[in-house]
């Protein structure tokens, strides 16, 4: 036998036997008269024929593409080092860049809480920030009419009941302890408009 057999070339370039037939069939190898396959001359060919990025085995010669990678935002950078730092994993240095392994860590931690909040949410333990906001909003408005109105209904009672107890005194008129009450209350509500309820 003037070359090699299928079994041969096929070990020589690495492929299997049936990747080797196929190669036969379609013409990009070359064999001599008794059948068998001329070496230099199918590595010859193949090499012409075949895409350097598709051949296998010990005579791919195929260099390794280099992706153009779109640089990372600095925002998307400090993201991933905020949501390391708040699980307690370790962060990247300042300055060091971020590795692939800490940003995978980063994006499986930012996906459980995800699915953390979407199931509190489905459970009812998680309300709309906005609604909560108007529910707080209405509360506070009805308990600040409720205080408006009180010194009118207590007015009377109070200055009954403080009569009584100071008789040496007189007794008190009730539009003056209405009035007092008022100014008072009047105080108390605009210190407590000054307070700020913080939903984030």
């Amino acid at each position: 036998m003037q070359g090699m057999s299928e079994r041969q070339y096929a070990a020589h370039v690495g492929l299997s036997r049936g990747a080797i037939q196929k190669a036969k069939d379609t013409g990009r190898l070359v064999q001599h008269a008794d059948g068998s396959i001329d070496v230099l001359a199918s590595d010859a060919r193949r090499a012409a024929m075949t895409d350097p990025a598709k051949q296998r085995g010990s005579k791919a010669v195929a260099a390794p593409a280099t992706p153009k990678l779109k640089p990372v935002p600095d925002t998307a950078l400090s993201a991933v080092g905020e949501t390391l730092r708040d699980e307690g994993l370790p962060a990247p240095v300042s300055g060091g860049g971020t590795t692939f392994l800490q940003a995978r860590t980063a994006n499986e931690v930012l996906k459980a809480q995800e699915r953390k909040l979407k199931l509190a949410q489905l459970k009812g333990e998680l309300i709309d920030r906005n609604r909560a906001v108007g529910v707080v909003f209405r509360l506070a408005r009805e308990e600040r009419d409720a205080w408006v109105t009180w010194p009118a209904r207590a007015a009377a009672l109070m200055a009954s009941e403080l009569g009584v107890m100071i008789a040496d005194h007189g007794s008190l008129e009730p539009a003056m302890m209405q009035k007092v009450l008022e100014a008072h209350v009047r105080a108390q509500l605009e210190s407590l408009a000054e307070v700020r309820i913080d939903l984030r």
